[in-house]
């Protein structure tokens, strides 16, 4: 019970940080978006030239004056979001199963419940480990 609420706390306050971030203070023409996961699932293979089979969930993508990414990504054995130079803070938090984070040339291991905060400058890469599939929420302000 204690990590259902630490799970719905971590959530709560990045949809109201990002939230307000994204929105700007400009009148909203829409008073809310639902988007179904079922509906704009899309197989790619894993980002920065990670290779392999996954499934990403763009969730508000399309959304006009929308400044935030938050997307969900299923990586499948022997696929990766390849390592790369972050930008931006991003957000990598885990929902299930258990991988490998590469971060400025060292690894470590992540499984569900964990939340990674990139900052500008770093670089980073993540894999699923074993014969499981890794499931990942990632979140950053766009430009």
């Amino acid at each position: 019970m204690k990590k259902i609420n630490t799970v719905l706390a971590f959530f709560a306050g990045a949809f109201i940080t990002f939230g307000i971030l994204a929105f700007d203070n400009k009148k909203q023409t829409e008073p809310y978006i639902l988007i179904h996961e079922k509906d704009i699932a899309v197989q790619q293979p894993g980002p920065h030239n990670g290779g392999g089979s996954t499934i990403a969930f763009p969730f508000f993508e399309k959304t006009k004056d929308f400044k935030m990414a938050f997307r969900k990504r299923i990586l499948k054995p022997g696929s990766s979001i390849g390592y790369h130079l972050q930008e931006a803070d991003e957000i990598y938090y885990i929902l299930s199963g258990n991988g490998e984070m590469k971060m400025n040339g060292e690894s470590f291991p992540v499984k569900g419940g964990d939340a990674i905060l990139t900052r500008p400058g770093s670089s980073h890469g993540l894999k699923p480990t074993g014969n499981e599939e890794l499931t990942v929420i990632i979140s950053y302000q766009l430009k």
